[in-house]
C-alpha cells in the first residue's frame, strides 16, 4: 500500500489532535505561566514542521488551483496566525487567562485542520496524480526537508526574550 501525502498529512492532524486535548486535560495541574510558555514552544515548533511540510510538499506542488480560489494565502495565513498565538500565549502572566488563550489556541488549530481536510486535501487529491501524491508521501516519510530548511527560513527555538 501506498501512503500519499495527504494521508501522512492527515495522520499528523490525529497525532495533533490527541496531543491538544492531552494539553486540554492537563491544563488545571499546570502550575505555572511559565509551564504554559514551555508548552506552547513546543507546539509551535512541532506546528512550524507540519505547516512546513504541507507548504513545501503539499500546497506549492498545487499553488496553481489554491492561488485561483484565493485559498493559499489565506493557509499561509492561517498557519501564521496559530504560531502568533501561542507566542502571544507565552508572554502572558496571569494563569488563568493563559490556560484560557491556549485553550483558544488549539481550538483555532482544530478548525485549521478541519477545514484542510474538508476542502484543501481534497481538492489537492482530484488535481494531482496519484504518483504525485504517493512520491510526496515517500518524500513527507523521509522528512529529509527538515533538516535544512530553505533559504530565508529558519526553524523555531528556543523564545530569546526567555531566561
Amino acid at each position: 500500500m501506498s501512503i500519499t501525502i495527504i494521508d501522512g498529512l492527515v495522520a499528523e492532524h490525529r497525532v495533533f489532535l490527541t496531543i491538544f486535548d492531552q494539553i486540554e486535560r492537563s491544563l488545571p495541574e499546570i502550575k505555572t505561566t511559565g509551564e504554559i510558555a514551555l508548552v506552547c514552544r513546543l507546539l509551535e515548533a512541532l506546528l512550524h514542521d507540519h505547516g512546513m511540510a504541507e507548504t513545501d510538499l503539499a500546497y506549492i506542488t498545487f499553488d496553481h488551483v489554491l492561488k485561483e480560489q484565493n485559498r493559499c494565502t489565506r493557509l499561509t495565513h492561517d498557519h501564521e496566525e496559530i504560531d502568533g498565538l501561542l507566542r502571544e500565549v507565552e508572554k502572558i502572566q496571569d494563569l488563568a487567562e493563559s490556560r484560557s488563550r491556549l485553550k483558544t489556541s488549539l481550538n483555532a488549530c482544530r478548525v485549521h485542520f478541519k477545514d484542510e481536510e474538508r476542502n484543501v486535501f481534497p481538492m489537492i487529491e482530484k488535481t494531482l496524480q496519484h504518483e504525485t501524491l504517493v512520491a510526496l508521501g515517500r518524500a513527507w516519510r523521509s522528512q529529509a526537508y527538515l533538516t535544512q530548511p530553505p533559504s530565508g527560513r529558519e526553524r523555531p527555538g528556543p523564545s530569546k526574550n526567555k531566561t
